[in-house]
């Protein structure tokens, strides 16, 4: 289990450790892909790592469990939750509704979109150092810097948790580069939309972009259940 990056992220938590900082910190591992589907999630090793107690990690996995990250087995501890097709069919409703609303509404300052043009640039650096899973780390940025534009502090608590999720299903694709490169090209097109205050066309990109990407994971999901029936 990837652990040894926690160590660094102890800083975070500074001297009111609480188990909301710890869940936040777990999140983000998981939205960053170092906690693949089905991984085991060690109490020990991340106790250690984060210097907390058991009973901060115990509340920190209770309310990741909550929020559909991890799931815990009886008699084998705590597990980061492999999701299914359902699951990408209600997260992509969730996101149509939520992002495509922001998209049209939002008239962002250039200040405001500074955070998606970094997440822009973060993309175009992982897929020159042919990172792909840092290439959907940016992706993931992007999003969430999208939908912080609304200003609403309890939409982006939502989406952070669902953009989360997403990532654990982005593992059923074999070739990431092939699904996430071409993602970055529209990206920076939304973005575009963005600067020049073109709501409806930043909406109708992302409209596009949403129904495109659910129908390739949902493709995915088919192929790998036909490859377990052989």
């Amino acid at each position: 289990m990837e652990t040894h990056g926690l160590v660094a992220d102890r800083a975070l938590l500074g001297r009111t450790s609480t188990a909301e900082r710890v869940a936040g910190i777990l999140r983000a591992r998981i939205s960053e892909g170092f906690f693949p589907p089905g991984a085991r999630l060690a109490e020990e090793e991340i106790t250690e790592a984060l210097g907390v107690s058991r009973n901060t990690l115990r509340e920190a996995f209770r309310l990741l469990t909550h929020e559909r990250l991890l799931v815990h087995e009886l008699n084998r501890g705590m597990f980061v939750r492999v999701p299914d097709v359902d699951d990408v069919k209600d997260l992509y409703r969730v996101r149509k509704l939520v992002e495509c609303a922001v998209a049209r509404s939002a008239a962002p300052s250039t200040e405001d979109l500074e955070p998606v043009e970094a997440a822009v640039r973060e993309g175009r650096l992982a897929l020159r150092k042919r990172d792909w899973q840092a290439l959907g780390t940016a992706n993931i940025k992007f999003h969430e810097a999208l939908v912080a534009l609304a200003g609403s502090a309890r939409i982006t608590e939502l989406m952070r948790a669902a953009l989360a999720e997403l990532r654990l299903i982005f593992h059923v694709m074999d070739n990431p580069r092939w699904f996430h490169e071409p993602y970055l090209t529209r990206n920076k097109e939304i973005l575009a939309a963005l600067r020049e205050g073109n709501g409806p066309h930043a909406e109708a990109l992302l409209a596009k972009y949403l129904n495109d990407a659910e129908q390739q994971l949902v493709e995915a999901y088919a192929l790998r259940r036909v490859e377990h029936l052989k």
